[in-house]
């Protein structure tokens, strides 16, 4: 039997959709998840996303990196399925309900509220998270921020400069972050608008992060560096991240569907 799958991306960070509410879908393991993501023998993607029946949400999104690993949240992905869906939809993922609207610019996703306490990001002592007094060559003082996945961003004269390819997996590591970290870099450019790069937890350089687009965008305000609404610009497009007074972040930006097709579980040794 081969599994039916749907290419989608948002601004480039590329997902391989399995809905396994309407189709049969091998059990997903991490050694599974991954070959389907290689982008050499598998399908290729940065994040592989199973959709699945819910009892307190419209439908459940699991979202698997490209090494396997299985996150909590993932922006880019929510509004991919929430174009899928076609109307708003409440989701549930392993980081908690989302909820996603189609809109002029796109799908907007309501990404919940933002977590700041160090056991709450986590880290593995105790830190102020809003300047934390630590170091990686010339990236210091980040914030932290989760928002239904860990983040650190560091504010610097000129993201583009930094090596986050080197970087990137050192803080990823780091036994700071018990349970990993995503890393962005960002540049401030008005009261409106920020540039970011993003080396995502268990994927890489991507072009684009959802979550790390709103991790910056909270996390800037958190400073007072820019106001509550802000364009957030990554190399694969721009997102519009607000954070209302109700504490809750709304993101806006377009998905696209790239193609469809199936492949044979057998090829990747298991059976439908």
């Amino acid at each position: 039997m081969r599994v039916p799958f749907i290419k989608m991306h948002g601004l480039g960070n590329d997902f391989v959709v399995l809905d396994a509410r309407v189709d049969a879908v091998p059990p997903m393991t991490p050694a599974l998840a991954s070959a389907l993501a290689d982008r050499h023998t598998g399908i290729g993607c940065d994040q592989l996303i199973l959709l699945e029946p819910a009892d307190a949400a419209d439908f459940r999104m699991r979202i698997f990196n490209a090494d396997g690993s299985e996150v909590e949240a993932c922006g880019n992905a929510t509004r991919a399925v929430g174009l899928l869906h076609g109307r708003p939809a409440r989701i549930e993922t392993l980081g908690g309900i989302v909820s996603s609207t189609p809109a002029d610019a796109g799908i907007s996703v309501e990404m919940g509220k933002p977590r700041f306490d160090w056991d709450e990001i986590p880290l593995a002592y105790a830190l102020d998270t809003h300047m934390m007094p630590v170091a990686w060559e010339d990236l210091a003082e980040p914030v932290a921020v989760n928002v239904g996945n860990p983040h650190v961003i560091f504010f610097v004269p000129d993201c583009d400069a930094v090596p986050l390819d080197r970087l990137g997996p050192e803080i990823e590591h780091d036994p700071l972050f018990p349970e990993r970290v995503n890393v962005n870099v960002a540049t401030i450019t008005a009261r409106d608008a920020i540039r970011l790069r993003v080396w995502e937890r268990g994927a890489g350089l991507t072009l684009a992060c959802g979550t790390g687009a709103c991790a910056t965008a909270v996390g800037a305000m958190r400073r007072g560096l820019v106001d509550r609404t802000v364009t957030v610009t990554l190399p694969g497009g721009s997102l519009t991240i607000q954070w209302r007074e109700d504490g809750e972040i709304a993101m806006t930006g377009p998905a696209t569907e790239s193609f469809r097709g199936s492949f044979d579980p057998a090829g990747y040794g298991v059976s439908a």
